[in-house]
């Protein structure tokens, strides 16, 4: 991301998340091409989208959203490394979902994190997976393997 898009970003967020009020973490989701960012949507809570944070760093968005509702510091946060998530989306129709192969999304630098939702009709996002490695771009191979080894039957 270049410094002008990062500049705008920020701006577009501090805007949103400003006129909205409120305390704790915004998940401010943008698009970025080039230096052009264009915003999406806000969530004003934690939202899966951060849960490369439970990996990649000592802070994860839950400890900075409660850190941020009560008014507490954040200090220091330590970065782990490169790390990225990638998202279990299956389409299919059920009121009983389960899962399979969840050993192959688990490992050394590899978790696997299922939301807890029982039914599905079309396209729905029932979990992610989380890996860490030496770049980014490794990271989200590791993600999206792990994502689509799982198996989600109804």
């Amino acid at each position: 991301m270049s410094d002008l898009a990062l500049e705008r970003a920020q701006a577009i967020a501090r805007k949103v998340v400003l006129a909205l009020g409120g305390h704790g973490l915004f998940g401010v989701e943008l698009f970025v091409c080039g230096d052009e960012v264009i915003f999406s949507e806000v969530s004003p809570r934690p939202h899966d989208t951060g849960m490369v944070t439970l990996i990649s760093q000592d802070l994860s968005e839950f400890a900075l959203h409660v850190r941020a509702f009560l008014g507490l510091p954040v200090g220091a946060i330590r970065q782990y490394g490169p790390a990225a998530s990638a998202v279990i989306l299956p389409q299919l129709t059920s009121q009983n979902v389960s899962f399979g192969q969840l050993q192959s999304a688990v490992g050394a630098g590899l978790q696997l994190r299922l939301f807890g939702k029982p039914e599905i009709d079309g396209t729905r996002r029932l979990g992610v997976t989380l890996a860490v490695a030496d770049s980014v771009e490794e990271a989200v191979a590791r993600a999206k393997t792990a994502a689509a080894a799982v198996i989600v039957e109804g």
